[in-house]
């Protein structure tokens, strides 16, 4: 069983990543900043009714660690989607890097739908204020997710609020920061992007998992739902 749920966390962050940061590096002058919160958020439904009975189809290493300080899942299944989930973007992001490559006259060095702040920011938002966007458009999502799941599986109409959800994240985040949310999603597309991209990487790999960690502790007073054992996908 876990062999089979940490295959769905890899392949469910690779097509995330190939797929919605695809729309950002390939289409944005189609498509908008619009079409691609869009992309961003029915991808991820498309793969919460694809993924959800099996992983529960966390795809982000913030929706992990909300999971797991949740006490949904335990340490040695939140290690495995992590390194699963960290993979798959690395993985997403090098097919992606490869199909771009025959676009003639597409820049990918420094951009190629990486995460920033300052001068890689559309409103060059500081620091500070990155952090701080990015712990709270974080927190809504890991927040939603937590909150309509109720259990470890994204089953019936889950996975309609979580797309909704981070559609609205993405209209808010990509001025600011062209929105992470997600570690194994800013990861990848960054190693490709080189340059100050990988400089500015630290702040998407921390402020998201402190964002699923406070939406984890907030679950816990709005929705004091204890888990269902029968659901531990470890288990099953």
């Amino acid at each position: 069983m876990r062999t089979r749920t940490a295959a769905s966390e890899f392949l469910g962050t690779l097509l995330l990543v190939f797929f919605a940061v695809g729309s950002a590096v390939l289409g944005v002058q189609y498509i908008g900043t619009v079409g691609i919160a869009l992309s961003f958020g029915f991808v991820l439904m498309a793969l919460a009714y694809a993924f959800g009975p099996t992983s529960g189809c966390h795809l982000n290493p913030a929706v992990t660690i909300g999971m797991l300080v949740a006490r949904r899942i335990d340490v040695r299944t939140a290690v495995t989607y992590w390194i699963a989930q960290l993979l798959g973007g690395i993985a997403g992001a090098a097919l992606l890097f490869l199909l771009a490559k025959q676009v003639p006259g597409l820049k990918t060095h420094g951009k190629f739908g990486s995460n920033g702040y300052g001068d890689r920011s559309d409103v060059h938002i500081n620091l500070g204020g990155a952090f701080l966007a990015e712990v709270m458009l974080t927190f809504l999502l890991v927040f939603v997710v937590l909150a309509v799941t109720h259990k470890v599986a994204v089953i019936g109409f889950d996975g309609l609020a979580i797309g909704v959800a981070l559609a609205v994240i993405h209209l808010v985040g990509i001025p600011l920061t062209g929105t992470s949310v997600n570690p194994a999603r800013s990861l990848g597309p960054a190693l490709f992007a080189g340059g100050p991209a990988l400089s500015q990487l630290w702040l998407f790999l921390v402020a998201p998992l402190i964002g699923g960690v406070i939406a984890a502790f907030a679950i816990k007073l709005t929705h004091p739902v204890q888990p269902r054992p029968e659901l531990d996908l470890d288990r099953a």
